[in-house]
């Protein structure tokens, strides 16, 4: 009875433990400190909830969708020809926008299915491979990618939109060729939000001891332009881009058309993976920054669990979004209520008052998520660092910024990871090897050529290598040891085999036998010799 007691009790623990792994909220949310963070998390989840109203959460994914949606269902698939027989055809809007977010549903669900597979099959290992250098340069390149795409609302131009590799270049180009039809009204508006948001980033920054709560200048920018905007007629009198219309109300869940499945496998798992890969990143970042770990099979279950229920109520492919990351973070919010309230804010708009932040500019948002990407590009500081630290780890870095940057953040992952692992093979390969000497008076040996206390000790050669031995760095190994040892095993082996020879033919020539004399010193020098030979032909 006492063992089947026994293996009940741990049989029930066991299960809340993996229940409690699995939903994580029912850990923390018990414990949750009301009067510490409330107020602070309700500042932040109000503020990101606004930011959040107007656009995508993240530029690449919404691109990536973006692209599937119109190769799927081209204009071309919904010309209709006139009733009277002339050769004009009609764009049918209303048909083709549908198909096209029954592409974006099905791609989503699909999106869904496969992250929370992967979940299950632990395949959140693949983040040990985005390494700290290499999730800096990436995110530093997305902070890039964002920032180029809020220009045209900071300066009121009208450009197209542009994917794919060296797609920001081509943003900026044509930013820049527009130039000349900036919206002067627009320029302002969002340059005095800029300053207005950084002003009171510093003065958060440097009186947090002293404030009780940060100074929500995200909340107060968004009220004043939205006021300021309604009250001057901006957008009507000076043509300053606004939110404009916000669509109230939820659809009725609905089953997405499966049919399309076939044709959008290759597509789901490429925004999977990226979208997975631009949480686990930012996921790190934080994690690094305020000193708690991150479960990458977790953020996978939980992603595909979004995407695919949501999916249902036909919605978009989600991920990780810098911008309001960076907004909820610097804003002072501290656990997950921020981000419950934020969606709550974003619900309300939707089903009741989206009418009342039509008028925002966008200026004025792409301000706030400019100012809030500063942090992002504090990351550049890194280069010098690295450069006196480590030179692989800074070409990790360059490697993963320039590619993200240049070819997109798809590509450029792909192309940063693939170059981790070569690095990775490199280290193996060609490892750092040295002769300890000890440090007198302590425990520790150093290397002799580094560290001019270290000495060795007499008649011992003690030899260090960084790197496991393998294949692929076996004879680079044996050669270091015959290097930094001054030892030749087939010298050692061509020595004894003489001296055996001698004493055989020794023996031979003399009737009795001699005894020899064999000196202490050329006793341990032979025992030393011995053991270095069988070290290398045990690894060789």
């Amino acid at each position: 009875m006492l063992g089947l007691f026994c293996f009940q009790r741990c049989s029930s623990e066991r299960a809340k433990a993996a229940v409690r792994s699995f939903l994580p909220i029912l850990t923390w949310l018990p414990s949750y400190p009301v009067k510490q963070y409330l107020f602070q998390d309700v500042v932040s989840g109000l503020s990101t909830g606004v930011v959040q109203l107007p656009q995508g959460t993240f530029a690449v994914i919404s691109l990536m969708i973006g692209g599937v949606a119109v190769r799927e269902a081209p204009d071309s698939m919904f010309n209709t020809l006139h009733v009277n027989g002339s050769n004009t055809t009609d764009l049918d809007v209303v048909a083709r926008d549908a198909k096209r977010v029954q592409v974006a549903v099905v791609l989503t669900t699909l999106v869904g299915i496969i992250q929370f597979v992967l979940g299950l099959l632990r395949f959140g290992f693949v983040a040990i491979y985005l390494t700290e250098p290499l999730v800096r340069g990436f995110t530093t390149a997305a902070a890039v990618h964002v920032v180029v795409s809020q220009l045209k609302y900071l300066l009121g131009v009208k450009t197209q939109r542009f994917s794919g590799p060296l797609s920001a270049i081509y943003s900026v180009k044509a930013v820049l060729s527009d130039i000349t039809s900036t919206n002067i009204t627009t320029l302002l508006l969002g340059l005095s939000c800029l300053i207005f948001l950084y002003v009171i980033k510093v003065l958060n920054e440097r009186f947090k001891k002293k404030l009780p709560i940060p100074i929500p200048g995200e909340i107060i920018v968004v009220i004043v332009s939205t006021g300021v905007s309604y009250g001057l007629s901006l957008s009507g009198v000076h043509k300053v881009d606004v939110v404009g219309n916000i669509p109230t109300g939820l659809l009725p869940p609905a089953v997405p058309d499966f049919s399309l499945l076939p044709t959008l496998v290759t597509d789901a798992f490429a925004v999977a993976i990226v979208g997975f890969s631009m949480g686990i990143s930012l996921a790190k970042i934080f994690a690094l920054k305020h000193g708690y770990s991150v479960d990458g099979n977790q953020e996978l279950i939980a992603l595909g669990l979004c995407n695919f229920i949501s999916s249902f109520f036909q919605t978009f492919a989600i991920t990780c979004s810098m911008s309001r990351s960076l907004v909820q973070e610097s804003t002072g919010g501290k656990t997950q209520i921020a981000g419950l309230l934020a969606s709550m804010v974003v619900l309300l708009v939707v089903v009741a008052i989206g009418f009342v932040f039509e008028p925002l500019p966008q200026t004025a948002l792409a301000a706030i998520i400019m100012v809030n990407l500063l942090g992002m590009f504090k990351q550049f500081r890194d280069i010098p660092a690295l450069w006196r630290t480590s030179k692989i780890e800074l070409t990790i870095w360059m490697t993963a910024f320039i590619a993200s940057v240049l070819l997109g953040l798809d590509y450029g992952l792909l192309v940063a990871i693939t170059f981790t692992i070569l690095t990775v093979v490199y280290r193996t390969q060609s490892p750092k090897s040295a002769v300890l000497g000890h440090v007198p008076g302590t425990g520790l040996y150093y290397d002799v050529d580094e560290y001019e206390e270290a000495t060795e000790c007499e008649g011992i050669k003690i030899f260090h290598s960084n790197s496991s031995i393998y294949f692929a760095n076996s004879d680079l190994y044996v050669n270091s040891l015959k290097e930094k040892t001054g030892v030749n095993p087939e010298h050692i082996q061509a020595f004894r085999k003489a001296h055996k020879k001698r004493m055989a033919n020794s023996s031979q020539s003399s009737p009795l036998k001699k005894r020899v004399e064999v000196s202490p010193l050329q006793s341990h020098l032979s025992d030393l010799l011995c053991l270095l030979l069988l070290f290398c032909l045990l690894f060789t």
